[in-house]
């Protein structure tokens, strides 16, 4: 697989895009995809149980990471989806690149940031799955954060899809 870049609108067409791709690893940001910033431990574990189920079911996939700079974790890990599961609280993207050097390739990065989650994926060598549904809308932080990613994603990634 290429690395490269992908637009997403949702988690459906996440997975349709991965399967296409032949992705093996797919290392998901936990917010907004899996649980919103400002949801509770509830819909973290209810998120994650989700994505791992329909991440288990695209063709090839044998390893299912979330990966966040936040330090919030699930109640629990799904175990039964048939795929390797990995959580990583803190993880310091798109600097700290270790724990991902054991997983299979090719893989994929999904996630709403150029600068924490694209640059993550160039950084190992995987697709960046950019994930931006219509008439999404970020938090103060988040929105200071995309716009430095806007300015970087030409530089790191090229032009359009």
């Amino acid at each position: 697989m290429k690395a490269g870049y992908h637009r997403a609108a949702d988690l459906d067409d996440v997975l349709r895009k991965a399967g296409e791709l032949g992705a093996k690893t797919l290392v998901f940001d936990v917010e907004p995809l899996v649980a919103h910033w400002d949801n509770g431990q509830d819909a973290l574990d209810r998120g994650v149980a989700e994505v791992v189920a329909k991440a288990a079911a695209v063709p090839g996939v044998a390893v299912v990471c979330f990966a966040t700079n936040s330090l919030r974790r699930p109640t629990a890990l799904p175990s039964d989806a048939g795929v390797r599961v990995v959580y990583l609280a803190g993880a310091r993207k798109p600097l700290w690149t270790a724990p991902y050097a054991d997983f299979p390739r090719p893989g994929a990065v999904i996630g709403d940031q150029v600068a924490t989650d694209g640059l993550l994926a160039r950084r190992i060598g995987y697709t960046f799955l950019h994930y931006w549904p219509p008439g999404f809308h970020l938090p103060w932080g988040p929105r200071l954060l995309h716009y430095g990613g806007r300015a970087v994603r030409p530089l790191v990634f090229g032009g359009k899809d």
